[in-house]
């Protein structure tokens, strides 16, 4: 199999790589950000460079990671998160479309609004948010444009690594950098809800998925889910300092000022079609567990 991946320098391209090298998977991978060596580059809202290296390579799968995830930077910069996240989509489906070749979107649950509890894969998008609208015109292009697609929505992501040199980004590096600070009070939120889903997990089952050939839109987030301090406070037992940091629970409007952004209070997803061919994914804590294990930490 021959993979074309744009978007490779991110937390999750670093996941596939992994699996791609583990399993011997020919692989070009791309991406603005020339963060390692493997990496080319390639910009998702340039069409002709785009065409140009698929026609080169002539690739079995694309693979499109290439997104701008910042909830505020989206609200601020509109055009850069639309041409991005929606309009090189639509460059990489027009691509998909005309060479007939499989075709992979990584999405979100940032889709929906909250106002659920939780969400299958086929209730309707209503997103709050610039980003979340961008994506959700992704997942409809690719479905308009694609006969042979998969979309994969995921939910609150970790992974890539938590040192200097990690590329995880999200809630969990984020806390990680408040500890190594040397706070020992960290202010949590507890009215947002969802589902960390470990990079690692994530890349092998997507491609676990595409081996059964059976195209369409599937939620995929780790098992089980937590509110944002859940997650915090087993992040420190899993450090081994959850005796050591104290939590303090606020509302999201303690934080309004830098995530001013409209966020759902809930992003907890329903593997059903997973479910249906029994490749559902391990549960967070225990991929959390072994996140923070794979780091080998010291603190």
């Amino acid at each position: 199999m021959r993979v074309f991946v744009i978007g490779a320098a991110g937390m999750l391209g670093s996941a596939f790589h992994n699996f791609f090298v583990t399993n011997n998977i020919e692989a070009k991978e791309y991406d603005i950000n020339l963060t390692d060596s493997y990496i080319n580059y390639l910009d998702i809202r340039n069409y002709y460079d785009l065409s140009l290296e698929v026609d080169l390579f002539k690739p079995d799968l694309i693979i499109n990671l290439a997104a701008l995830t910042d909830l505020e930077f989206c609200e601020k910069n509109s055009e850069d998160c639309y041409a991005t996240n929606y309009y090189g989509t639509e460059n990489l489906a027009v691509l998909s479309s005309h060479h007939n070749i499989p075709f992979v979107y990584i999405s979100t649950a940032g889709v929906f609004d909250g106002t659920k509890d939780s969400y299958f894969c086929f209730d309707k998008p209503n997103p709050i948010n610039l980003y979340g609208h961008s994506k959700y015109l992704g997942e409809q292009v690719v479905q308009n444009l694609c006969e042979k697609y998969f979309i994969f929505r995921a939910g609150w992501m970790m992974g890539g690594g938590l040192g200097n040199n990690g590329k995880d980004k999200k809630f969990l590096k984020k806390i990680f950098n408040q500890i190594q600070l040397g706070e020992k009070v960290l202010y949590v939120v507890d009215d947002k809800y969802g589902t960390p889903t470990y990079t690692e997990d994530f890349a092998k089952n997507v491609m676990r998925v595409l081996k059964t050939k059976r195209y369409g839109l599937y939620n995929q987030t780790n098992t089980g889910f937590g509110s944002r301090l859940d997650v915090a406070q087993f992040f420190l037992e899993c450090l081994g300092l959850d005796k050591e940091i104290n939590i303090k629970k606020v509302a999201s409007d303690f934080f309004s000022k830098d995530f001013f952004a409209n966020r759902p209070e809930s992003e907890k997803l329903i593997n059903f079609n997973l479910r249906q061919l029994d490749l559902e994914m391990p549960d967070w804590k225990k991929s959390l567990s072994e996140y923070v294990r794979s780091e080998n930490i010291k603190v």
